[in-house]
């Protein structure tokens, strides 16, 4: 409740704030002030994949409310316009939903790794009755199977709910789900039993399509990669491309040498080779597969990926949306991007002669049928060459294509352009044969902004589309291919989000050719698991103003041409000062004040930093405006990472991790008794202003760390998503090359290149010993008191890895999960609604539950948990609080369900009781005739 009431004060007024001291008494006087993470929203950024699906009557269309954690219920009328019938709490983030029937919806929870399954009456509205666990980070759900009773739902490889070991220092394992369910027999434990795990050889997987009959499904990864990856700095011979080095240039136009780095080499079939074309072959000790889409028998018993090579498709892409299915041919499209990473630098490319300038991300829709895998790239209108490109081109051009729907005559294809804010349309086999030409007159735009998701209403002639900029649904009529209406749900972002997210993705205001976005390689604000060379030749050298840890071997300023460096998260930047690998990024040049959050610890002046980019590496014609840049700052300095996956639900550690804690926090590893915390901090100062208060390993200051370049000590939160690339031909530390490792997922791993493939390896640069620092002066060396080279230092590294992958993260691993309480499952849902509550008393979550009253016009309830008074708050001013026990005999006295969900701190009041936060509690608000999602609608 200290965060509750904290989170309340500005929203409720003094009704709101007087019932809730009322309900807790004289305990409100001992209640200590709310931490200042403690917010009535996160931001998580998730992105949509089926947010938009109509009940098979045509009566009734669902749309998720992502950032509202709810499902909206629309009833269609005859014209096609919508009219707003219900809406149902679900679980957090839902990115994804289908209807099973004209009663029957689920719903994919990204955040809460779950799926609501919502029943639905004839007047529109609906309630969960039942919540199914899976893996981690669920993306998207279809109906597939004999009688199409089996639901597919994607997830990755990991989380608590999945009952298996990850094996995440495993070599050569697939880290890609399908979790099936039989909808008609879902076992009776508390979060289901599924019929079939299916683990895919790739990453994360994303998108799923069924064919009409349901007889196949295919599942698509997400970030699947093009074949390219990193040769180590090590094994790449100095001096430049004359003696089989760094291709070139080496100097930047200044003549000043640039730093040794790696080499990024991309697989042409037959050797590994860089941009020069010379082979690598030797300093790769792995290969990439590329499997891209994966093909399942949906009616086999159990489901199965079908064998040998008719159970996938390779070169299709390397961040994949979405797909869809001609009803006719039965040909897949496949929404995606072509990254071009294997090329270098951006800049206006004079005295380098490359350039990446407006052109990272080709987007393309890849058609996949018995001819193969035949890529159709969107934009082939625009000449590259042509920097700034003019108006017309940005015009006709479709970026980051998302959600896609076919006529049911199989000619037409609806594409959603996210980053473009518009509709594409093509003649399906115009598509195919790529005889298609880009026009502005084949598009249609959208007032929404930001389209992800699309349904056809072909006996209406209708289409509805999710905006996400706005949180809308635009109706469009199929007969003119113009909007003709548009309605808004209800958002809970704060302006500062909606303002500042098109500055992320749209593509119009970012380059001037209208493809190019800083979301094109930061997909949905995180990553695209790639490495990039985004050095600039015709820059100069910049000052780095520090501040450092530890001695300085090598010159610290920052040489314009950095080298291979991975693509990284644009989640959790708050409280973390500079940015980049390297922090050149900082405001440390900008003023001359000192921590806390001024100079160079100034996160809002470091990211303002990042204008250029659009210029320099996007190719727009000129930077945004100051106003502008401070509301793309405001909106991403929001975003906050998930929690652990990894991680206990009790936030214990196991022994292995513990004792990697230990390790990391109080073992020396380098002379002068410097350990692992030394330079990857964990706790932040005392800073009242910083939302996300933490240093998760970061904490803003630069040191040496064997790299030929001076790097920020970065934050471990996201270890666990790096996982996947094993060989490596380069000696870490006292440790050996790899052997070839064979067939892996993933090109990029950890370090600022994505040259080191294991957490193990990269602790193998501490093993105890004198030794040359790699990079630097041969007469440089150290004498490294750290890790002994015995079974025991062995286990230390392992456990250490271990550690590293469960690391903290803004938010406790317990966030976002749930449990639906219902008469069958009291029993095994028992000891999980305990779990929750447990997590509630140690402050890290709010525990909210919520279900429905009455008979046939059902009516929401909401509760909210009070740690101080172990009591449950109702969403009514009348009714006291309520002991779990009581609220539990309750629901289940009348058959009904209730789904308790753990929520961020400070979130608790707004998921849970005041939807809209106007001090007018819910219950009370349905009561009187007021709209709970509407602040000016009161009782």
């Amino acid at each position: 409740m200290r965060s509750v009431l904290r989170a309340a004060r500005p929203f409720m007024g003094l009704k709101g704030f007087v019932f809730l001291g009322a309900a807790l008494g004289a305990t409100c006087a001992q209640i200590p002030e709310a931490s200042a993470a403690s917010s009535p929203y996160t931001l998580f950024e998730s992105g949509q994949v089926r947010p938009v699906a109509m009940s098979p009557s045509g009566h009734l269309l669902f749309v998720v409310n992502t950032p509202d954690n709810r499902l909206e219920i629309f009833r269609l009328t005859y014209s096609g316009l919508l009219e707003h019938t219900g809406s149902v709490p679900v679980g957090l983030e839902p990115v994804a939903v289908a209807a099973r029937s004209n009663s029957e919806v689920w719903v994919v929870n990204h955040l809460s790794d779950s799926v609501s399954i919502v029943n639905v009456h004839g007047a529109g509205r609906g309630s969960v009755v039942r919540t199914l666990h899976v893996g981690d980070e669920p993306r998207d759900i279809v109906f597939a199977g004999p009688s199409k009773s089996r639901a597919f739902i994607t997830t990755a490889h990991r989380g608590q709910n999945a009952p298996f070991d990850p094996q995440l220092t495993t070599p050569g394992v697939g880290r890609a789900d399908v979790w099936v369910f039989d909808a008609q027999n879902l076992g009776t434990t508390m979060g289901g039993t599924p019929l079939k795990i299916l683990n895919l050889f790739g990453d994360t997987p994303r998108a799923l399509a069924a064919t009409p009959d349901g007889s196949r499904v295919y599942a698509a990864v997400f970030h699947s990669g093009n074949r390219t990856t990193i040769v180590d700095e090590s094994l790449v011979p100095d001096g430049g491309e004359d003696v089989g080095g760094v291709p070139g240039p080496n100097t930047n136009f200044e003549g000043i040498p640039a730093p040794e780095v790696g080499v990024l080499v991309k697989h042409d079939g037959a050797s590994w080779r860089d941009v020069l074309g010379r082979p690598w072959d030797d300093a790769v000790n792995f290969s990439l597969p590329d499997k891209d889409v994966f093909v399942i028998d949906a009616n086999a018993s159990p489901p199965k990926q079908l064998a040998g090579s008719a159970g996938f498709f390779s070169g299709v892409g390397t961040v994949l949306f979405n797909m869809a299915v001609n009803p006719v041919s039965g040909k897949v499209y496949v929404s995606n991007t072509e990254a071009r990473n294997d090329l270098r630098f951006e800049g206006p490319g004079i005295f380098g002669g490359e350039t990446l300038q407006g052109h990272l991300h080709e987007s393309r829709i890849t058609v996949l049928g018995a001819g193969g895998v035949a890529p159709r790239h969107l934009n082939k209108h625009i000449d590259y060459d042509v920097r700034p490109a003019p108006p017309s081109v940005n015009q006709k051009s479709l970026a980051q294509p998302l959600g896609m729907a076919v006529s049911s005559s199989g000619t037409t294809l609806y594409v959603a352009a996210f980053g473009s804010s518009k509709i594409g349309v093509f003649n399906t086999a115009a598509l195919e044969n790529n005889s298609f030409v880009p026009s502005a007159t084949s598009q249609i735009t959208l007032s929404g902004g930001g389209p992800t998701g699309i349904v056809l209403d072909e006996g209406r002639a209708r289409m509805y589309v999710l905006t996400r900029f706005d949180n809308g649904i635009s109706v469009v009529s199929l007969s003119t291919l113009k909007e003709i209406a548009h309605v808004k749900m209800y958002n809970p972002e704060p302006q500062s989000v909606v303002e500042g997210r098109p500055f992320l993705y749209d593509a119009r205001l970012s380059s001037s050719n209208g493809e190019a976005a800083c979301g094109s390689c930061h997909v949905f604000g995180d990553l695209d698991s790639l490495g990039w060379d985004l050095g600039n030749p015709d820059g100069s050298m910049l000052n780095n103003p520090g501040p450092f840890k530890g001695p300085l071997f090598i010159d610290p300023d920052f040489h314009p041409m950095k080298g291979p460096m991975v693509t990284q998260s644009l989640r959790g930047m708050a409280n973390h000062g500079p940015m980049h690998w390297r922090g050149d990024r900082t405001g440390g040049n900008d003023e001359s004040s000192a921590q806390p959050d001024q100079g160079a610890f100034d996160e809002e002046a470091a990211f303002r930093n990042f204008n250029p980019a659009f210029v320099g590496l996007l190719g727009g014609t000129s930077e945004l405006s100051a106003e502008n840049m401070q509301k793309f700052t405001d909106f991403i300095l929001q975003v906050a990472y998930p929690p652990n996956p990894i991680r206990n639900l009790d936030n214990s550690l196991t022994p292995s991790q513990q004792a990697g804690r230990e390790f990391f926090l109080h073992t020396a590893i380098l002379p002068g008794g410097i350990t692992c915390a030394t330079c990857h901090t964990l706790n932040a100062a005392a800073n009242p202003g910083d939302r996300f208060p933490g240093f998760f390993g970061a904490d803003g200051i630069s040191g040496f760390g064997g790299p030929p370049q001076i790097f920020k000590n970065v934050h471990l939160r996201s270890q666990y998503q790096k996982v996947g690339m094993f060989g490596s031909a380069a000696a870490f530390g006292s440790q050996p090359p790899d052997p070839f490792m064979g067939d892996q997922i993933r090109g990029f791993g950890f370090t600022h290149d994505g040259a080191t493939p294991t957490l193990f390896q990269r602790s193998g640069i501490f093993d105890a010993g004198t030794q040359v620092l790699p990079g630097v002066l041969p007469d440089v060396v150290r004498v490294n008191p750290g890790i002994p080279l015995t079974p025991a230092g062995d286990k230390a590294k392992r456990d250490m890895e271990a550690y590293q992958l469960v690391f903290d993260t803004n938010l406790a691993p317990i966030v976002g999960q749930q449990v639906t309480l219902t008469v069958a499952n009291q029993a095994s849902a028992a000891a999980r609604i305990e779990l929750l509550i447990q997590r509630a008393n140690a402050l890290e979550c709010d525990l909210v539950a919520k279900g429905v009253s009455g008979s046939y016009s059902e009516v929401e309830v909401g509760y909210l948990y009070i740690p101080e008074i172990n009591r449950f708050v109702v969403d009514q001013q009348a009714i006291a609080p309520i002991p779990d026990a009581v609220l539990r005999s309750v629901f289940l006295g009348t058959g009904k369900s209730l789904t308790y969900t753990c929520v961020p701190t400070g979130s608790g009041v707004r998921i849970g009781i005041d939807r809209d936060l106007d001090g007018y509690l819910d219950g009370d608000e349905i009561a009187a005739g007021s709209n709970p999602a509407n602040p000016l609608s009161t009782p």
